[in-house]
């Protein structure tokens, strides 16, 4: 397509008449405002975008984006959205979710959306709590999570929403974080470009039910300390002086301080592209090790057929072997009854 033919958006392009019926301070705000910019730098028709979503708070997106859009049922967003992007596969199909919809009664659905590879971008809201609901513990709730559902604390180990996504073998898989904007976006558009299934869990506060569930790694004065960020083809080197870094030992990881002979050449160097599944998920764990920090980034990009251009090509072989079928005709065939009252 010749640029001078692009569409020329604004992210106003992207907002509509609705009020916007999030908490105030609710991180939600903040991935609302960095996905209607990104769409709006996309250049791609406005009428080719779809959100589809489930129910939760982070399930009132597609009010709030003048795309068109579906607020469907609880948890099943990806099959709502597999539907859509089958039969309309040219466009450009989202998923707005949250970690109790998508990961409870919705896990389902999304595990087997993910190993098919259908082409939808799913931005996974996670604040460790359901907070339509006012504050039950959720899939991701930390072990000895302490809430309405919960009084003497959670028995359940929590998911890692990036190492189910990766177990899943998902052909794009990334992270970032409500108020690091400019990541976001970054992370958005990278997930734009992908052509297959590709998973963002954003790690969103829920200043009502769980406020600063993510505090270290948000609040300014820890975050140098406690996030790495995975860049394609960079060494994986964190702290406020860039002074620790993280390299291979055998099949683990450990972290090593910088200097002494030891430099940036010595660490791992990221490789989001690496076909085995493995190496991601490694990464994955890591911050559940003690001194290790949590990544951020894109874990995992690599290329795989598409679920619908598969189907599509499977109906096409046949057709031209069998022809287009008749429904009625197939509807009548075999035994069939008469039923009279």
């Amino acid at each position: 397509m010749a640029t001078d033919t692009l569409p020329i958006y604004t992210k106003k392009d992207f907002q509509t008449d609705q009020e916007v019926r999030w908490c105030p301070g609710c991180g939600d705000y903040a991935i609302l405002s960095a996905v209607q910019s990104v769409f709006a730098e996309l250049h791609i028709p406005r009428e080719k975008f779809v959100i589809i979503s489930g129910i939760g708070c982070s399930s009132r997106f597609p009010y709030y984006m003048n795309t068109y859009g579906f607020h469907s049922i609880h948890g099943r967003a990806p099959a709502v959205g597999t539907g859509v992007k089958l039969v309309h596969p040219e466009l450009e199909v989202w998923v707005a979710t949250g970690d109790g919809d998508s990961l409870s009664i919705g896990g389902n659905h999304t595990i087997h959306m993910l190993r098919r590879n259908v082409g939808l971008k799913v931005l996974m809201f996670n604040n460790r709590i359901y907070g339509l609901t006012k504050g039950q513990y959720s899939p991701t709730s930390e072990l000895g999570k302490k809430a309405k559902s919960t009084p003497f604390g959670s028995l359940d180990r929590p998911f890692d929403p990036i190492s189910l996504a990766i177990g899943a073998e998902a052909t794009f898989v990334a992270r970032s974080v409500d108020i690091f904007q400019q990541h976001l976006k970054d992370t958005l558009k990278l997930a734009a470009a992908h052509q297959g299934s590709a998973y963002i869990e954003i790690m969103q506060n829920c200043n009502i039910f769980n406020d600063g569930a993510w505090r270290t790694l948000t609040e300014k004065d820890a975050r140098s300390e406690h996030v790495v960020m995975l860049e394609h083809g960079k060494p994986l080197v964190f702290g406020k002086n860039h002074d620790k870094g993280i390299r291979e030992n055998g099949l683990s990881l450990e972290v090593v301080p910088l200097g002494n002979g030891v430099s940036e050449r010595d660490m791992l160097i990221h490789d989001a592209s690496n076909p085995n599944p493995a190496y991601a998920f490694v990464l994955s764990r890591m911050e559940y090790l003690p001194g290790f920090p949590t990544p951020i980034g894109v874990f995992r990009s690599v290329d795989a057929p598409r679920y619908e251009d598969l189907i599509a090509n499977q109906i096409r072989d046949v057709q031209a072997k069998k022809g287009r079928g008749d429904l009625a005709k197939l509807l009548r065939a075999g035994d069939t009854w008469e039923v009279k009252a």
